[in-house]
């Protein structure tokens, strides 16, 4: 496991004191889901690692859903700040 490819939650912490905002959630769950992947590459048939993964996938796509219909522009930043989805050039 790399550590560096892990968001540093302690740095989000000072700068978003609101554990309950979009942000702060979908930071968790990224870490989360790259904790998981990360183990998923070594342990290929744990099923219910899989699982867990795919549920933790479909609460971030949520929402991040729900942030870009809310604020484009916070959407638009914690994507960038993440690097979670590929720009789209048009």
């Amino acid at each position: 496991m790399v550590k560096n490819s892990f968001i540093s939650v302690r740095v989000q912490e000072k700068q978003e004191e609101n554990s309950g905002s979009v942000e702060f959630q979908v930071f968790r769950f990224t870490n989360k889901i790259r904790r998981l992947t990360s183990h998923l590459e070594l342990h290929r048939k744990d099923y219910l690692s899989q699982r867990g993964l795919r549920k933790v996938l479909e609460k971030r796509q949520r929402l991040l859903a729900y942030l870009s219909k809310k604020n484009r522009v916070r959407y638009k930043e914690l994507i960038s700040k993440l690097n979670i989805r590929e720009s789209k050039n048009r």
